[in-house]
């Protein structure tokens, strides 16, 4: 049992704090408990504390809304927090969404389809649809992302009910495990693409210890964004990928203690190349 929980700490870290994100936003719209007020776009934490999506905000901005003092605030705060951990902690850490991709991904590796099918498309594809999202958010006046994110239909899902919004969510796991590797989160969502950007030169990563390796290859099968693993046993280095989400899968899997977080300063980081 203490095995287990020690093989799978962050992942259970990481199902914890979606599940407590999702639970405060529950206790918060029905019993008017006040510790947050808001959705994962934007929200106010212990009544003062802004909190605010970048990447929702440029769709308004683009939409041609005028935004207001406290969300560009909350905007700072969060880049902030981007600056230190990294945009994509979002994606393996708070997204409900990264709980039906997860669930895909162990499917298909129980049922051999893990490495068929996996490259249909770039990952950079995700670039393309910020681009097209800022595009339509201009348009039509208002955030394009917004209105059809999964990420916003699980949240107000689980919280007030799916009603058919549970399709698209069926949908995505179905691709995911039929068609491509982690294809949402890894190739199409433009919030991913986003935080990627933003969180490129983050402080908190994860580094490889060459010495320590014995090439099993199991942090392969794990990553979701498997490209920034390309130097793994080659050389010791820091995974400078901005694609990285931290789920820490990496570190979990690989039983020599290769990987490890570490705080990386930004001089170390562009040393390593990234």
């Amino acid at each position: 049992m203490n095995n287990f929980l020690f093989r799978y700490r962050y992942y259970l870290a990481r199902r914890m704090t979606q599940i407590i994100v999702l639970g405060t936003y529950f206790l918060a719209n029905f019993y008017g408990y006040k510790i947050v007020i808001g959705n994962l776009s934007s929200s106010v934490v212990f009544g003062f504390i802004p909190l605010s999506d970048p990447f929702a905000t440029l769709q308004m901005f683009f939409a041609g809304a005028v935004i207001s003092a406290d969300i560009l605030l909350g905007v700072l705060v969060v880049l902030f927090f981007y600056g230190i951990i990294g945009g994509r902690f979002f994606c393996s850490w708070v997204c409900p969404v990264n709980i039906i991709t997860e669930t895909a991904a162990a499917i298909r590796r129980k049922l051999g389809l893990y490495d068929k099918a996996d490259a249909l498309f770039s990952r950079n594809i995700r670039y393309w649809f910020i681009i097209i999202t800022l595009i339509l958010s201009s348009i039509f006046s208002l955030g394009a992302f917004e209105m059809i994110s999964p990420i916003g239909i699980a949240h107000r899902g689980i919280i007030f009910g799916f009603g058919f919004g549970w399709f698209f969510l069926v949908a995505i796991f179905l691709f995911d495990l039929f068609s491509q590797k982690y294809g949402w989160c890894g190739h199409i969502c433009p919030l991913g693409g986003f935080n990627t950007l933003v969180g490129k030169y983050s402080l908190l990563k994860v580094e490889h210890d060459a010495d320590k390796c014995v090439h099993s290859l199991e942090c392969f099968s794990v990553c979701p964004e498997v490209e920034i693993l390309e130097a793994v046993g080659k050389k010791s280095h820091v995974i400078t990928g901005a694609a990285c989400i931290k789920c820490a899968r990496c570190i979990e899997v690989c039983e020599s203690g290769a990987f490890k977080v570490s705080v990386v300063s930004l001089a170390k980081q562009l040393k390593e190349g990234a």
